[in-house]
């Protein structure tokens, strides 16, 4: 059996541990109460209003069942509000608040902060080769999720 440190599942989650443990904490420093999850969502409804939780949850790769969650938790919070769709009763139409762009405009430095912070130890060219890599490996792999990655146009 090899040891862990040799397998790309652990590897990839302890680093997975890591990113969200470095995002929490520059983030809540900056004093802001967002998960990482939560900041893809806001940022995505920001780039893609008027979508639907579905969409929002293929265009983030997280899960269908899970992402009223989320969705709940940036409306309670002010961040995001939900309508009703004109082009479908049962689905509800995402919008960014004031207060999400708000939200955005000020909790940006401290994300940049934390990506940079994981990607400690590396140089610049080798943190560059470290995203190509985690790219290129996601993308091969995207079907293989039980949360694909989808476009936006896959409606």
């Amino acid at each position: 059996m090899r040891d862990n440190n040799e397998m790309p599942g652990h590897l990839a989650r302890r680093f997975q541990q890591i990113a969200v443990a470095v995002f929490l904490a520059e983030v809540d420093e900056a004093g802001f109460d967002l998960t990482p999850v939560q900041y893809a969502a806001l940022s995505a409804v920001r780039t893609n209003p008027g979508i639907d939780q579905v969409t929002l949850a293929g265009l983030i790769a997280y899960d269908r069942t899970t992402i009223t969650g989320v969705v709940d938790r940036l409306v309670h919070k002010g961040l995001l509000v939900r309508h009703a769709s004109s082009r479908d009763r049962r689905a509800r139409e995402l919008q960014i608040t004031e207060a999400g762009k708000r939200t955005l405009r000020g909790i940006t430095p401290a994300v940049e902060a934390a990506q940079r912070l994981m990607l400690r130890g590396l140089t610049e060219k080798e943190g560059a080769e470290l995203m190509r890599l985690l790219r290129k490996a996601t993308a091969a792999g995207n079907a293989l999720s039980r949360a694909p990655l989808r476009d936006a146009e896959l409606r």
